[in-house]
């Protein structure tokens, strides 16, 4: 794989990339064009129908996760009742579920900026997560929308710990896979943490000591922030009833719920079987219908129940999340209807399945990643457009 190309500062505006993936090497240019074209005028469509309908969804929702987290935190205040454990841990668990996903995520994403609201904008919000959240932007909006599962430039694919696309070289490191993301999953606010330090391009000289100063004081602040919340505040109100200990076991595991849920999500969104991951010469020369062929061909979504779209925050819509990541979360399983047939039309594949299916397909290339590869010669992803 050649590693000198970069992505230019805009996208092309006619052309093509000089490798068109398998997915797409059957439709022309002007095809490409035209979907991108029939994908704009589906955004251009939602962003004309914004309006209170949507306000009024955000602020439902908001206050619902906040009435669940204060109720569970109360209920906590009593835990030395088994009830009151269960109940308590039940609600807040929803609530950092709530915050985590269809909120923080979204707003974080500026999908609710057009509001002008000051306590739901992008550049104000400080989600119920380790890491901050302008960390956390940097890496997930600026890096990981740009490059989707670009070897090499999509630093998500593994998060610098997993080996999660045959092409990523093998190390007798890898043979731990299945164990590093067990550990993974119930920490995962703190991998993510971790990963948004950007340790590597630290230590290859791309990211200068200050900067990365500025970043750990600013985990280590919100880190800080966070334990005192779960971790001292809560119990401590809890131990004037005695419960303080086990007020101190429902925080942990509500942490503990969110974070398993948040990994199976995130990880359903790029890794199961029929998702495409893509070299730098796919995206040299990109247009805007490639950037999109580039987003639908390398998400997977997870179908479901209306519930279970709110519980995911609507990334169980990942092909729309990221076809749209601006576009309010309420509104993607409209769009879903008009993606999927615009898939069809084109011929391009459209990947989803229920919850269970996506978490056992990505844990299963999870385990075959964590082999070393049979020495047979592999095809090149492609040949060029």
């Amino acid at each position: 794989m050649t590693t000198t190309l970069t992505r230019p500062g805009a996208l092309a505006t006619s052309g093509h990339p000089l490798v068109r993936p398998d997915a797409a090497k059957h439709l022309s240019d002007e095809q490409i064009a035209e979907l991108g074209r029939e994908l704009d005028a589906v955004r251009d469509e939602i962003l004309a129908k914004r309006g209170t309908t949507d306000a009024a969804y955000i602020r439902r929702i908001i206050k619902i996760q906040r009435t669940l987290e204060f109720t569970g935190r109360g209920a906590l205040m009593f835990s030395r009742y088994k009830a009151a454990w269960a109940a308590g841990t039940a609600m807040l668990s929803l609530a950092k579920i709530l915050e985590n996903m269809e909120i923080g995520h979204n707003v974080l994403h500026g999908q609710w900026d057009w509001m002008r609201d000051p306590d739901i904008h992008s550049t104000t919000w400080e989600w119920d997560f380790v890491t901050p959240a302008r960390s956390w932007q940097h890496t997930h909006n600026d890096l990981h929308h740009r490059w989707t599962n670009v070897i090499g430039k999509d630093k998500d694919i593994g998060y610098n710990l997993l080996r999660m696309d045959a092409d990523q070289p093998w190390r007798p490191f890898n043979l731990g896979n299945p164990l590093y993301n067990a550990i993974l999953a119930p920490v995962f606010e703190w991998g993510i943490a971790l990963y948004d330090l950007e340790i590597p391009d630290y230590k290859e000289g791309l990211k200068s000591k200050e900067a990365m100063n500025r970043d750990l004081k600013a985990v280590g602040l919100k880190a800080l922030k966070q334990f005192s919340k779960d971790y001292a505040a809560t119990p401590l109100l809890a131990m004037a009833t005695g419960s303080g200990r086990r007020a101190l076991y429902g925080t942990l595991a509500a942490n503990a719920i969110r974070n398993f849920w948040a990994h199976a999500v995130i990880f359903c969104g790029h890794f199961p079987d029929g998702t495409d991951t893509f070299t730098e010469e796919m995206v040299e020369g990109e247009t805007r219908g490639d950037w999109y062929v580039r987003q639908m061909i390398g998400s997977a979504n997870i179908s479901g129940s209306k519930f279970m779209h709110l519980m995911t925050g609507n990334l169980s819509h990942q092909i729309e999340h990221h076809c749209f990541p601006d576009l309010p979360s309420n509104r993607y399983a409209e769009v879903a209807v008009k993606v999927r047939e615009i898939c069809a039309r084109y011929g391009l594949p459209y990947t989803t399945g229920p919850l269970p299916k996506q978490v056992g397909s990505t844990w299963a290339k999870i385990f075959k990643l964590a082999l070393p590869p049979k020495k047979t010669s592999r095809s090149p992803k492609s040949a060029p457009a």
